[in-house]
């Protein structure tokens, strides 16, 4: 384990998943949003993750799609939203830099709320929690496989004019099987990586994450999309000439552990043990990541934990995953 006096910084935190339950059901209230349930204990329940209803990753995304970007969806509620994320982070695990990331567009009910507002708002939230915790935060705006590219194109060009604010990087995310259902590829997004590169915005991808393939996706988005970090990525253990793109060019891998025990990526920790060590021998460079804390009811400190008290990677391999965080964070590129 890292020193505990050892500022930590979360490079994989979305918004969207990171909010207490309480905090989540009283902007729900205050909007006067028709919830499925009366009782706050169900209300906790429908907005987490617990292995009765999560078994893939589709299952995870859905509560996301379905309740959490919901309730979350004017800019008072995102306001709130980023600050309580940053300030409990802090608080929780010394979380001194944070990356957080969300989808403006999955906030503004489809158009009916100004994307501006919504934008607007996220920056005052962090604003305030940088300015009251001392810490440092950057937005990372997601980009949708299935959104057409004209919106997100639009999602680019809200990143590059918010730059001057705190928006540090773009990401892509959803799954690559709703890529592969929408005849999409990593050559789609190609021309919106290289614009979001040549403006100085930091790019992250979300692929090799789910146990139906073996890096493939990885090897698509290295060849087309260049990006500076993956998102989780930890199929490319299977895949021999995905772990050598990676070591070659030294992308990041941000790794969420309870995550991807969670969708079933990884199956069980001894597979993880089998994962990362494929990694370190193949010289592959990672940090460690939460993706979601309340929705998997995790923190930094214990994703940490989690992989050191499991002897999956040493304390040695902990600090130095730590250190690369601080190193591959996009406000480096400040």
């Amino acid at each position: 384990m890292p020193n505990p006096e050892s500022p930590l910084c979360d490079l994989h935190i979305h918004i969207g998943a990171s909010v207490a339950p309480h905090v989540m059901w009283s902007i729900a209230h205050q909007q006067g949003l028709r919830l499925p349930v009366k009782d706050y204990w169900e209300f906790v329940d429908l907005i987490t993750v617990n292995p009765r209803k999560v078994r893939t990753l589709e299952d995870y995304l859905s509560i996301l799609h379905t309740w959490t970007e919901r309730i979350q969806s004017s800019p008072s509620a995102m306001e709130i939203s980023t600050y309580e994320v940053i300030g409990k982070e802090y608080r929780g695990s010394r979380v001194e830099r944070i990356e957080l990331r969300f989808n403006p567009m999955k906030r503004n009910l489809g158009g009916e709320r100004d994307l501006d507002h919504i934008i607007h708002a996220t920056l005052r939230g962090m604003d305030r929690a940088c300015l009251e915790y001392g810490v440092e935060a950057g937005l990372i705006f997601c980009l949708a496989r299935e959104f057409t590219p004209e919106l997100n194109e639009i999602i680019l060009e809200k990143a590059i004019r918010y730059m001057d604010r705190g928006v540090i990087g773009i990401d892509l995310a959803g799954t690559e099987k709703q890529a592969v259902e929408l005849g999409d590829s990593a050559q789609a997004f190609a021309r919106i990586f290289e614009r979001a590169r040549e403006a100085g915005l930091g790019t992250t991808v979300h692929t090799g994450e789910t146990s139906s393939t073996a890096g493939e996706g990885v090897i698509a988005v290295m060849k087309h999309l260049k990006p500076h970090r993956i998102g989780h990525g930890v199929r490319a253990a299977y895949n021999p000439e995905a772990v050598k793109m990676l070591a070659d060019t030294g992308t990041v891998l941000e790794i969420c552990p309870t995550s991807n025990l969670h969708t079933r990526a990884v199956r069980h920790l001894e597979e993880f043990a089998y994962v990362l060590g494929t990694f370190k021998e193949g010289g592959v460079r990672f940090t460690i990541n939460t993706d979601g804390t309340y929705l998997c009811r995790t923190n930094l400190m214990n994703e940490i934990r989690l992989l050191t008290e499991s002897d999956i990677i040493s304390a040695e391999d902990a600090e130095r995953c730590r250190q690369l965080s601080w190193e591959a964070s996009f406000l480096e590129r400040r």
